[in-house]
């Protein structure tokens, strides 16, 4: 019975992975669509009906040293293996509908060596605006991400 329940839960979040996913490399993917990021872009200089569309600039760090995997989300779901510390810089934009909901953006760090040779979470932070909006020290302890709502 546990091993039914751990094999559900393993395609139950397999498919949500997929369905929230992107293809990781900023482009369309083949299906003709572009991501957020790059909607925004063109979108960013014609404001909507009603001037209620608002671009962010966001900026995710990673600081640390040598080479570990991040995972981003800024207009869809990314993973790149980077050599630290990492930047990476993005335009998004929202119009009235989604403000109101809200955007979540967030940025993973993966592990990196301590100066006692543990492995812990790499510090993260995310800068919205030119205004540095979350903050994580990374460590053994701490919430071993950083993740913002856009509004």
């Amino acid at each position: 019975m546990r091993r039914a329940m751990t094999i559900t839960a393993l395609i139950a979040a397999a498919g949500l992975m997929t369905a929230c996913g992107g293809s990781g490399d900023g482009g369309d993917g083949g299906g003709g669509k572009k991501g957020r990021a790059e909607q925004g872009k063109d979108s960013a200089s014609k404001p909507g009906a009603g001037g209620q569309d608002k671009t962010y600039d966001v900026t995710f760090e990673v600081g640390g040293e040598g080479r570990t995997s991040v995972y981003y989300n800024l207009d869809t779901n990314h993973s790149e293996q980077v050599t630290l510390p990492w930047k990476k810089s993005g335009e998004l934009t929202l119009n009235s509908t989604e403000r109101k909901v809200g955007i979540t953006v967030s940025v993973v760090p993966g592990t990196v060596r301590l100066s006692n040779g543990q492995f812990a979470a790499a510090p993260c932070s995310i800068t919205v605006d030119g205004k540095k909006v979350v903050k994580d020290a990374g460590g053994a302890k701490g919430k071993h991400m950083c993740e913002y709502t856009l509004r």
